[in-house]
């Protein structure tokens, strides 16, 4: 809190100069930032490192602009960028935070086809990225991209975590530290071992695509896709019980003891005041699918970005890729769309100051 003193006169007896008693000047919450775009000679393509996942971002013209967060003591140094159509091009901002206060968030980590026990449901279940070919490519990306950069800022940062779907189930509550419960070395065992036997005793057994659709006369493809949809995930494919098996964290991440699962059901609201009340201001956003989950569910950015300094790593996601082998082109355009109100960087731009004097 600052003084302000005003001077009212001088006392006539003493000649002393007097003052009023001090004044508090209200405090505020904001700085001035200085909007200022300085052109950049000759870009290069944005999130090129991982071509076999992502299509670069190419755009003629970009722009650098001061720092955006810039914490006193930063140690975890975070490039990023924007697109505006008002300015004409894509925003490229510095920026500077404190990883004890920063959070690293996988959205959906799904282990399915991943040899835990949860698998693509035969001979037309879908799950996922909705193929076991193209699950089986997810988990490549987890290996190589996400993995090593969560592995990378674990040490450092304040949680490591993972979203999914539904609520803290007695197995996944054995398994995995939520945000009000750790597990023991043992609970984990316990957990691991009826993981195992769950997911392995259901039937993953479902009905096989019709052979024969009755369509009306007037409105045939109105009926046709009504009666078969491009995507059916509902039990007649994937059979009863299939989506209250408990979802494991894939396989293809090495998890810790201390990283922590967020459960879906149990909402935002919980999320929100987990982080905030462990002093967390920043998030570093990873995980899929760019254009479903990672923007709508409860550790969304749609949710995240309304609290928190918000980064989504574009190439540590990928977006649903129906009708293509490669999810090149569907990322690319999912992020690119998120950058006119969600601030981007990709793995190669996360940097951490190292600690030695």
């Amino acid at each position: 809190m600052r003084f302000i003193f005003t001077v009212t006169g001088v006392c006539c007896i003493c000649g002393v100069t007097q003052f009023k008693a001090p004044a508090a000047e209200p405090e505020t919450n904001e700085r001035s930032y200085l909007n200022s775009l300085t052109p950049i000679e000759d870009p290069g393509p944005l999130l090129a490192d991982y071509p076999e996942y992502f299509e670069p971002v190419i755009e003629r013209k970009h722009f650098e602009a001061p720092a955006i967060v810039s914490d006193a003591n930063s140690d975890l140094h975070v490039r990023a960028w924007r697109f505006s159509y008002n300015a004409r091009g894509i925003i490229e901002v510095p920026n500077h935070l404190r990883a004890s206060e920063t959070a690293v968030i996988m959205v959906h980590p799904w282990g399915i086809d991943d040899a835990q026990g949860w698998r693509t449901p035969q001979p037309a279940g879908v799950a996922d990225f909705c193929t076991e070919e193209k699950n089986h490519l997810a988990a490549r990306h987890t290996r190589q991209v996400i993995g090593p950069f969560l592995d990378r800022l674990r040490s450092r940062v304040k949680f490591v975590m993972y979203s999914l779907p539904g609520e803290k189930d007695e197995i996944r509550g054995r398994l995995y530290r939520s945000i009000t419960h750790t597990p023991s070395a043992q609970d984990r065992r316990q957990g691991a071992a009826q993981l195992k036997d769950k997911l392995n005793s259901f039937k993953y057994t479902g009905e096989s695509l019709p052979s024969q659709l009755s369509l009306s006369v007037d409105k045939p493809v109105v009926d046709y896709f009504q009666k078969f949809p491009g995507l059916d995930a509902s039990a007649k494919y994937n059979n009863v019980g299939f989506w209250d098996l408990p979802i494991p964290v894939t396989s293809d991440l090495d998890v810790h003891p201390d990283d922590i699962v967020i459960y879906d059901r149990e909402g935002y609201g919980k999320l929100k005041s987990f982080l905030s009340e462990n002093g967390v201001r920043h998030v570093l956003l990873t995980g899929y699918a760019t254009d479903m989950c990672f923007c709508r569910t409860t550790a969304g950015y749609e949710n995240l970005s309304k609290d928190f300094n918000v980064f989504l790593v574009g190439d540590a996601s990928l977006a649903t890729f129906p009708a293509n082998t490669s999810p090149r082109f569907a990322v690319n355009a999912a992020i690119s769309f998120a950058s006119l109100n969600q601030l981007i960087t990709q793995v190669s731009w996360v940097r951490l100051e190292s600690t030695k004097k």
